[in-house]
C-alpha cells in the first residue's frame, strides 16, 4: 500500500472527518461569520422577494395597457370584416403593435376564441390555449400564465364594437423570461451592499473573537465548563468561607461554609452585603473599610479571622476562617496559666506558713500556732463564705472564689459589693460565667497597674432581669474611646501568644444583645476609687420562680418514687 494514500494512523483520507475546532476563539468566529452570512442573504432574500412581487405585478400592467390600447374600434371592425388570415388587417395591426411595444405576442380573437392573430401566423384560425371567458365576458384580466409561447405575463381585455357590443378580445403577454432578467440583473448592485455587510459582520466577529480569546485565556467551551464544575465543587468542599462581592457591593458568591459561618442561607446571594448582614464590624471588614491581614472579627458566637483580596473588576474575594474552638483553647490556656500561677503562689505561701508553724511549734509556743492556723484557715474560708452567701448559683460562685485566689496572687483585693444578690435560677448559667469571667479578668488587668488596685463585683436581679457590674481602680477609659473597647480586636495590651486580643469584651456585648441586653462602659463610682465600671443588663436572664419549684418538685417526687421494676 502507498503510504501517500493515507492518513494519520493509517486512515485512508475518505475515512478522515472533519474536527470541529474547540478553542472558544474559533468556534465564536465561525458561529459569528455564518451568521452575518445567514443575515445578509435573508437581507437580500427579503429585499428580492417584495422586488419581484412589484416587477410581476408592473409587467402585467404594461401588458394590460398594450391589451387596452389594442382593443380599437378600427381593430373590432376590422375583426367584423375580414376573415382570420396571415396577411388579414387585424394580422397586420397586431404584429404592428407587437414590434413597437416589445410585448411576446398580440392575440386577437373573435367571440368563439378563434384567433385572428398571432405571432405564428400557421396558429391564425385556431382556438386560443387558455380560457378566454372572462375577458369575453367583459372583464379585465391580469395574470402570469403558460401558453403556447411559454410563461408570460398577461393581459386580456374585452373588444367591443361601434356599437358597444362585445366581438371578441385581446391578450397581449409579455415574456416572463424578461421580468427574471430585470430582477437577475438588479442583483449584481445589491452584491456590494451585501458583500460589505458581510465584511462588516466578519470584522466585527473578528474583534470579538480576540476579545473572548484573551478573556478566557483561549480556552475551549468544554474546559470553561470543566473549570466552572470544578469551581463550584472546590468552592462548596472546603472548610473556609469564601464570600465573593462585586463592584457595587452585592454578594455574587457565597460557599456553603459561609453560609455556616455568617448565618445566611442562600437566598442571601445577590443581595447587598450590608442588607445581608447589618451594620457592623464584620460588614466593614468585607467591605474593606477595615483594611489590613488575618481580621478578627465576631459573627454571633463566631470570632472568625477573615482576609479580602480585590479583584479587577472592582469587586473582591474574602475568605473567613473559624477560630471559635481555637480562642476558646487559648482562654482556657490562660486560665489554666493563671490556676497554675494561682497554685505556684498557694503553695510558696503554704511552704511559707508551714515553716512558720513548724518554728512557732519548735519554740513551745502553742498558742500562737493555733491562733496563726485558725487566721490563715479564716481568711479562705470568709472569701468563699462571701462568695456564696451572696452568690447562689455554684458555677458563677466557683469563679468567683478562683478569681479571688488569682487576684489576691497578683495583688489586687477583690470585693462583692454589699447589694449582691443573685438567686440559683439563671437560664443560662455558663453564658453569664462567659460575661462575668471576661469583665474580671479585664478588670484584673486594669487595676494591677494602680497604686491601690481592688475591683468591686457586683450582681443583682431585678425581677428576672440580671444586671452585672464590675468596677476597677485602674486609669479608666476615656469617654471619646468608650464606644471601641467593644469592638472586635480592640485592646491596649500586647497581645498573647497563642492570638490576638480585643475579643473577651466584644464576646461580652454580642451575647448582652442576643440575650435582648445591653452592655456599656463609664466612669467607675466615687465609692470605687475611680477607673472604669462596666454594666451587663441581661433581661429575661432568670427562669420564673414557680417554673423553677415545680421542677425541683417534680424531681424530689421522681426521687422518692424510685425507679419500678
Amino acid at each position: 500500500m502507498n503510504p501517500a494514500s493515507t492518513g494519520p494512523a493509517g486512515v485512508p483520507p475518505q475515512r478522515r472527518r472533519f474536527r470541529r475546532p474547540r478553542r472558544v476563539f474559533a468556534q465564536v468566529l465561525l458561529m459569528q461569520l455564518a451568521t452575518a452570512a445567514g443575515v445578509a442573504v435573508l437581507a437580500t432574500g427579503l429585499f428580492l422577494a417584495p422586488l419581484s412581487a412589484q416587477l410581476d405585478d408592473q409587467a402585467m400592467r404594461r401588458a394590460l395597457a398594450i391589451a387596452e390600447t389594442t382593443a380599437s374600434p378600427q381593430v373590432a371592425g376590422a375583426l367584423l370584416d375580414s376573415e382570420p388570415s396571415a396577411d388579414g388587417p387585424v394580422q397586420a395591426e397586431a404584429e404592428r403593435i407587437r414590434r413597437s411595444t416589445g410585448a411576446r405576442y398580440v392575440v386577437i380573437m373573435d367571440r368563439r376564441g378563434v384567433r385572428w392573430s398571432h405571432t405564428d401566423p400557421h396558429k391564425i384560425g385556431e382556438v386560443v390555449s387558455t380560457d378566454p371567458s372572462r375577458a369575453l365576458a367583459g372583464r379585465h384580466v391580469m395574470g402570469i400564465e403558460s401558453g403556447t409561447l411559454g410563461r408570460s405575463a398577461r393581459g386580456k381585455v374585452p373588444l367591443h364594437g361601434h356599437d358597444g357590443r362585445i366581438v371578441g378580445a385581446v391578450s397581449v403577454g409579455i415574456a416572463y423570461d424578461s421580468v427574471r432578467d430585470r430582477l437577475l440583473a438588479a442583483i449584481p448592485g445589491l452584491l456590494p451592499y451585501a458583500g460589505g455587510a458581510l465584511a462588516v459582520g466578519a470584522l466585527a466577529s473578528y474583534v470579538i473573537s480576540r476579545r473572548l480569546q484573551r478573556k478566557t485565556h483561549d480556552l475551549a467551551f468544554s474546559d470553561i465548563s470543566a473549570l466552572l464544575a470544578e469551581r463550584e465543587a472546590m468552592l462548596h468542599a472546603i472548610r473556609e468561607g469564601v464570600v465573593a462581592l462585586d463592584g457595587a457591593g452585592r454578594i455574587r458568591l457565597l460557599n456553603d461554609e459561609a453560609q455556616r459561618l455568617l448565618g445566611l442561607g442562600p437566598e442571601a446571594g445577590g443581595a447587598l452585603l450590608e442588607d445581608a448582614l447589618g451594620p457592623g464590624r464584620t460588614t466593614d471588614v468585607l467591605a474593606g473599610r477595615v483594611a489590613g491581614e488575618d481580621l478578627v472579627t465576631v459573627r454571633g458566637p463566631r470570632v472568625l479571622i477573615a482576609n479580602r483580596m480585590p479583584t479587577d473588576d472592582g469587586g473582591a474575594v474574602a475568605t473567613l476562617r473559624d477560630r471559635t474552638e481555637l480562642e476558646r483553647l487559648g482562654r482556657e490556656l490562660d486560665s489554666t496559666r493563671g490556676l497554675i500561677d494561682a497554685l505556684r503562689a498557694q503553695d510558696h505561701e503554704h511552704a511559707n506558713r508551714m515553716h512558720t508553724l513548724l518554728g512557732l511549734l519548735e519554740l513551745g509556743m502553742h498558742h500562737e500556732a493555733v491562733e496563726f492556723v485558725t487566721e490563715s484557715v479564716g481568711v479562705h474560708r470568709a472569701t468563699a463564705e462571701q462568695v456564696t452567701e451572696k452568690i447562689h448559683d455554684p458555677l458563677l460562685a466557683s469563679l468567683l472564689v478562683g478569681k479571688a485566689t488569682v487576684a489576691a496572687e497578683r495583688g489586687v483585693s477583690l470585693r462583692i459589693a454589699s447589694g449582691t444578690l443573685l438567686p440559683d435560677r439563671l437560664v443560662d448559667p455558663r453564658g453569664l460565667v462567659t460575661v462575668v469571667g471576661n469583665l474580671v479578668d479585664n478588670a484584673l488587668d486594669a487595676a494591677a497597674t494602680s497604686e491601690d488596685p481592688r475591683i468591686e463585683i457586683e450582681a443583682v436581679a431585678e425581677d428576672r432581669t440580671v444586671v452585672v457590674r464590675v468596677s476597677d481602680s485602674g486609669p479608666g477609659v476615656p469617654e471619646e474611646l468608650r464606644g471601641l473597647v467593644f469592638l472586635e480586636g480592640w485592646s491596649t495590651k500586647e497581645p498573647p501568644a497563642h492570638g490576638r486580643r480585643g475579643l473577651g469584651l466584644a464576646l461580652v456585648r454580642r451575647f448582652a444583645e442576643r440575650q435582648g441586653g445591653t452592655a456599656r462602659v463609664a466612669e467607675a463610682r466615687a465609692a470605687a476609687g475611680g477607673g472604669a465600671e462596666f454594666t451587663v443588663v441581661l433581661p429575661e436572664a432568670l427562669a420564673d420562680p414557680g417554673l423553677v419549684r415545680a421542677l425541683a418538685a417534680a424531681n424530689e417526687a421522681g426521687r422518692r418514687t424510685g425507679p419500678r421494676h
